[in-house]
């Protein structure tokens, strides 16, 4: 059985939904690795050093979580860090169906690599990223989504004078 699981994403940013699926694998696996994505084709708001050193920050309080950055195929970093698994957030049907898609293809090209999925608690079922920069870019307060590290870097990226 894994030890070990690994938690990618882009996290651009880390959100509330996010923290609440990492601490949830932490409390469940020994170790988890939240990896960070690099290599992902999409035009992030935090580079990423950034957003590594933003996940660290927000997650310090969890002593058996490491982040660490990746590039390339997840299935290929997996399979590099030993016996693990793969935890991914689930928010809608939407979001099972794209995820089941990508589990059945990593299994396909690394049968070692198992994915496990967790539903989204209820009070982040609505979150995403992508709405959360989209409501700090129109100068709206995220502060309920994220953390206090991450709310100060996105203001200071929209410089909305907050």
């Amino acid at each position: 059985m894994a030890k070990m699981a690994i938690y990618p994403g882009t996290f651009d940013p880390m959100t509330r939904g996010h923290e609440d699926v990492v601490h949830r694998a932490a409390a469940t696996f020994e170790n988890v690795l939240v990896a960070v994505a690099g290599s992902t084709g999409k035009n992030t708001v935090f580079n990423l050093e950034r957003r590594v050193e933003l996940a660290s920050e927000v997650l310090a309080d969890l002593p058996n979580v490491t982040v660490v950055p990746f590039n390339g195929l997840l299935n290929r970093f997996a399979a590099s860090q030993g016996d693990c698994v793969l935890v991914r957030g689930l928010r809608a049907i939407g979001d099972f169906e794209y995820e089941v898609q990508l589990a059945n293809l990593n299994r396909r090209m690394k049968p070692a690599v198992e994915t496990i999925f967790v539903a989204a608690s209820q009070k982040y079922q609505f979150l995403s990223s992508s709405m959360v920069r989209e409501i700090a870019s129109l100068d709206g307060d995220v502060s309920d989504f994220v953390h206090p590290v991450v709310n100060q870097a996105l203001l200071s990226v929209y410089n909305t004078g907050k």
